[in-house]
């Protein structure tokens, strides 16, 4: 098993109100005889009260180009990791130093040197770090990452692992463009990032352990989730299908995985899921049979900061260890969907 033993998440500075985004990208994205009044009803169901970005929001309409904007997501997506990296080592009780992996994951920038490499000099990484960068898994980052952080210090029971989560969505929203997936992500995603640190078995923590994970890569789906990828930049590709995808496979995948540990879904004690919107949060409620708002701290954070794609589900992390931690020995389920289509579960124990 790794332990979990530190977590941190961070936002950006310039916060608004839904009303305020709203009429923000309002201007952004449509044109005068553009529909206004479906902007603003995507944008008021999509149980978003705050969000943060990046940038001013008067800022964003003087972008010029995709290469303005991924310069911009480089300096304001570097210091952000910093920031996430830093508050987590404090939190575990580790110096920088005594880090042996890292692995970073985004989808809303392209970074080469990898985003990992330039936080690292930064933080004072060692210069024999080992790296992983993770591009392409979208809003399932978090919970994939986590896996496979996992797996790695399973080989390497006395290290210390890192995983940086950072994603700047509010640099991607299309200008001029009144597609409905545009006006869909320009209502839901936000900007933030989020640090764990995860030591091997034999290293002595206090946290969560992981226990076990599943990946789930659905058939006939490449087109559900991903980003079309031309001369302005990233333009999101978003089917209302995921519901009906989560509705099809998801409560099957977690029973399986609880079933393999002698575990049902009334023995989980903590839920940790990504804010998906409120119909994705919705159709786990409801595949799972979930009574009494488990899903509590998703909504809050869906409702405080919107879906900050691969760092969402470690936000929700951060607020359960803080606000909502189940007693020791219980069991506990993180979860995310994201492009490919798929599904990543880790399985948690406290």
């Amino acid at each position: 098993m790794s332990t979990l033993a530190g977590v941190h998440a961070v936002l950006p500075p310039h916060r608004y109100t839904q009303r305020e985004l709203t009429e923000a990208f309002s201007d952004l994205c449509l044109g005068p005889q553009d529909n206004r009044a479906l902007l603003a009803r995507l944008h008021s169901n999509a149980g978003v009260s705050t969000r943060h970005t990046v940038l001013p929001l008067e800022q964003y309409a003087t972008i010029k180009d995709f290469g303005e904007a991924n310069d911009l997501f480089l300096t304001h997506a570097v210091a952000l990791a910093a920031q996430a990296l830093t508050g987590a080592l404090d939190r575990a009780g580790i110096a920088a130093q005594d880090v042996d992996f890292v692995m970073s994951t985004t989808v809303t920038g392209v970074a080469v040197p990898s985003i990992e490499a330039r936080v690292a000099q930064l933080v004072g990484l060692r210069p024999d770090v080992k790296r992983m960068p993770l591009f392409g898994l979208g809003c399932a980052g978090g919970a994939a990452g986590l896996s496979l952080l996992h797996d790695y210090l399973v080989g390497h029971p006395d290290q210390v692992g890192v995983l940086l989560s950072v994603e700047l969505c509010s640099l991607t929203v299309q200008r001029d463009d009144p597609s409905i997936a545009n006006m869909v992500a320009s209502g839901l995603f936000g900007d933030g990032a989020a640090a764990v640190v995860a030591m091997g078995a034999n290293r002595s923590a206090e946290g969560p352990r992981v226990i076990d994970s599943r990946s789930h890569l659905f058939p006939d789906s490449l087109q559900i989730m991903g980003w079309d990828v031309g001369p302005t930049g990233m333009k999101i590709v978003l089917d209302a299908r995921v519901p009906e995808i989560v509705q099809n496979y998801l409560g099957d995948d977690i029973r399986s995985l609880l079933a393999e540990h002698s575990l049902s879904v009334q023995d989980v004690g903590a839920w940790v899921c990504h804010t998906g919107g409120p119909k994705v949060i919705e159709s786990i409620e409801a595949v799972l049979g979930l009574d009494g708002n488990p899903l509590e701290l998703t909504w809050a954070s869906l409702a405080k900061a919107g879906n900050l794609s691969s760092a969402s589900v470690l936000h929700v992390l951060r607020d359960t260890l803080d606000q909502r931690a189940p007693a020791a020995g219980s069991a506990g389920v993180m979860m995310a969907m994201g492009p490919g289509f798929f599904s990543e579960l880790v399985l948690l124990e406290w």
